[in-house]
């Protein structure tokens, strides 16, 4: 078998424990005969494994009964719209702080079709190279909710303190960072990720969200797109998907057994500070897009000095057993995913490559 290191944005690299397991388990599920991908969402073998992974996200984060974890569809694209349908108020506003040309964009760009929704602080001046600062931040006195991306996969950008919001509800799309270090879930109202880069397959969002908000939710959006709707039947509404929320609670059981967040924090740091010490000793040869005060763990992004030298390293890079190195094709140059299931030995092998690629091109 042909081993690559996997650095594509998402879907991306998953855990090769929960691969293997879900490998032995594909063609008989614990002896029922058949495969998870053949068994009803209503089974008890199924609504087990749902039960386990909602438990699992809560004791990864320290919640108790006072959140719900709900497993839907759509990605988080769905729930740009979704937060604003139940939780955005004809008589109220919504702040949302755009720290990207993309994700955030969008997700304030959908809440607009839906209600009054206004910009509290944006770095698109400076072609979002950094997160705003607190001071930059012009918060409503009383929104519906305060709405931030808290890292961007194309910029490579990432919240490493939280905006102060006082006392209003603070939403965040975590889909490139959820699950990648210590976090303090209960800041937040709400937080949605899709699976695909540090939890699971693609095709399962992931929504965190305070069970006193269920009552909350507006009553005139169509039934399916209820919090409360999913809440009311533990995510199983209508048929879910299943094989993906079977593997997504493999890797939280790797995640669990690999030490938690706070273990997973210190590696991912460890990690990404080889490609950044990689591009820090190469003078103007790699240029970071990111500030360092906001540099992704998750996402390293860089330029180098023409294009044509960037389509080479990508063509080199793949050769050598890297793949998924080129930069979203919104803004090229290179890009390097480093979520949770990336290993060090990834991470120094790419820095290896820049180091000699650099001696051979610069």
């Amino acid at each position: 078998m042909t081993h690559v290191y996997n650095f594509n944005a998402g879907p991306a690299v998953l855990p090769p424990p929960a691969l293997a397991q879900a490998q032995a388990e594909l063609l008989d599920y614990h002896g029922r005969g058949m495969s998870i991908l053949e068994m009803s969402h209503r089974s008890a073998d199924f609504e087990t494994i749902n039960t386990e992974a909602e438990a699992r996200v809560k004791r990864l984060l320290g919640l108790d009964d006072e959140y719900r974890v709900l497993f839907l569809q759509g990605g988080a694209s769905l729930q740009f719209a979704m937060v604003p349908m139940n939780f955005l108020p004809p008589d109220r506003v919504a702040d949302y702080i755009l720290t990207d040309g993309s994700w955030s964009e969008r997700a304030y760009e959908e809440a607009r079709l839906i209600g009054e929704a206004r910009i509290a602080g944006s770095t698109r001046e400076e072609n979002y190279r950094r997160v705003p600062e607190q001071h930059q931040l012009d918060l409503s006195p009383d929104p519906a909710y305060v709405h931030i991306t808290s890292n961007n996969t194309i910029y490579g950008t990432q919240w490493h303190s939280w905006p102060d919001v006082g006392e209003r509800m603070l939403v965040a799309d975590m889909s490139s960072d959820i699950l990648s270090r210590p976090l303090d879930a209960r800041r937040f109202g709400l937080i949605y990720a899709g699976a695909q880069k540090n939890m699971g397959p693609s095709g399962v969002t992931v929504v965190i969200l305070r069970t006193s908000l269920l009552s909350q939710g507006a009553k005139t959006v169509p039934t399916i797109l209820r919090y409360a709707t999913h809440a009311k039947n533990n995510s199983l509404y209508n048929t879910p998907p299943t094989f993906g929320v079977y593997l997504l609670n493999l890797v939280l059981e790797w995640i669990e057994a690999s030490g938690g967040l706070a273990e997973l924090g210190q590696r991912n740091q460890a990690k990404a500070q080889v490609v950044y010490d990689a591009i820090d000793r190469s003078g103007d040869f790699y240029r970071g897009h990111a500030e360092p005060t906001s540099r992704s763990l998750m996402n390293v992004t860089f330029r180098l000095p023409e294009e044509a030298l960037e389509k080479q390293f990508v063509k080199e890079a793949t050769a050598a057993g890297m793949v998924g190195l080129g930069g979203h094709r919104s803004v090229g140059g290179i890009r390097a995913s480093l979520y949770n299931a990336m290993s060090l030995e990834g991470c120094q092998a790419l820095a290896s490559f820049m180091d000699e690629f650099l001696r051979q091109n610069g």
